[in-house]
This record gives structure tokens, sequence and C-alpha cells, in this order.
């Protein structure tokens, strides 16, 4: 037999504290369900924090700058953050870190690959997948691209990613991750027009961190043969 619904409280309760309770699980459950569904189209591959970035090694970002990175006010007043540097210096680790707490404060993201976002974008209008991605895209608070100049792209692709930004200029944030400086970004985009253009929407309210020095996987990597030949 079911349990009365007043079995749920030990405690002799009103009925106005009845329905205040319940009405509190339902939007306590509403919001965790948001927050599952947030995640998931998030797509954000791995759980990276701030306090596990290693400043002592990184000497290219301020502590003071971690803490700005952290507040995530330059949401709210659309700014872009755009991370320049060799492989290995975290430039991926606080694009990570800045996503997971902005999906842990209630913001919209999406995060992909350069790569992945362009197949996305080629692939919108024959594919219900990318369809969708697109659709989270142009609805999200923050949109982060990671690894911008590992692999060029075509002019079809280079035309789609200058729409995609010039869309959500201004609407979104954007975070993106690159090995290269602007001046290697015409290469990638393969013209210089463009690239000024696009640069333009980015830069126009941003901060750009240059992360030095050598990578961290390389500093900290692991031999399998430890003991040296006498």
């Amino acid at each position: 037999m079911a349990n009365h619904p007043f079995e749920l409280f030990p405690e002799q309760i009103s009925n106005e504290e009845f329905l205040i309770r319940c009405l509190m699980d339902e939007v306590a459950y509403r919001e965790h369900r948001a927050k599952e569904r947030r995640i998931k189209q998030a797509q954000i591959p791995a759980k990276k924090t701030f306090n596990s970035f290693d400043t002592d090694f990184q000497k290219g970002i301020t502590d003071w700058q971690i803490q700005q990175l952290a507040a995530l006010n330059w949401i709210d007043g659309i700014f872009n953050i755009i991370f320049i540097g060799p492989p290995g210096t975290g430039k991926t680790h606080l694009a990570l870190a800045i996503g997971n707490k902005a999906l842990d404060i209630g913001y919209k993201v999406f995060f992909a690959s350069m790569d992945s976002l362009m197949h996305i974008l080629k692939t919108q209008e024959i594919s219900r997948h990318s369809a969708a991605r697109i659709k989270w895209i142009k609805e999200c608070d923050l949109l982060i691209i990671d690894e911008l100049g590992y692999l060029p792209v075509s002019k079809v692709e280079a035309n789609l990613f200058f729409q995609l930004i010039s869309c959500r200029y201004e609407n979104t944030s954007v975070v993106i991750t690159s090995n290269k400086g602007f001046d290697g970004w015409a290469d990638i985009i393969g013209d210089s027009i463009l690239t000024t253009a696009l640069l333009d929407r980015l830069t126009h309210r941003c901060q750009v961190i240059s992360l030095t020095g050598e990578g961290w996987r390389v500093a900290n990597r692991e031999a399998i043969f430890r003991d040296s030949y006498h």
C-alpha cells in the first residue's frame, strides 16, 4: 500500500508548510535536471579546476589573473579570453576550469576543439546532431574553442567560422586556446582580410593571456627505464 504523502514528514506540519516543502522539492528537482542538461550539452571532456593549476610552474599568468578568470564576471560583460602559448603550457587546463565553474553556477556552455567545431559547422545542414549543437551554441553564454592552429582550415571552413563568430559577437563570451600568435592566424585561416575581420570581432572586448615556457608534460615526463648504464 502506498504511503500517505504526510508520512514523508515525521513531524506534524500544516498544509501550508507541506505545500511549501513540496514546491521547494520541485524547484530543486528542476534545477538538478537543468544542470544535468547543461552538463550534457556542454561536452566538456574533463574536470579541471583553478586550484589544480600549477602557477609555480607557469609564470605567464599571475595569481591575480587566475582570480579574475575564476570570478567569471567577464562572462556577464560578454568579454572574450584568448590563451596563446606552446603545447603543454596550461591553455586547455584553464579553458576547462572556466567551463566547469561556469557550468556549476548556472551558465550555458559549449566546448569543442577547433577541428570538431569545423565538422559541426560543415554538417549542420545534413546532420540533426550537428544542427542541435549549433542551436545550443546560439543559446549558450560561453563558447570554448580549443586548439585553434593545430590544423589548417579550408576556405569553406574559414568562412563558416567567421560567420559563427560574427553571429555570436557581443552575444556570447568566447574562450579560445591557440598555439599560434595572432600574426600566425592568417596562415591558419588562409585569408588575411578574413583573419583581420575575425580578430577585430574577437579582440574588441578581450583579454589575451600569453603562456610561456616549457610544456608541463615535457617537464614532468616519466621515463620507462630509470636505471642508467654504468
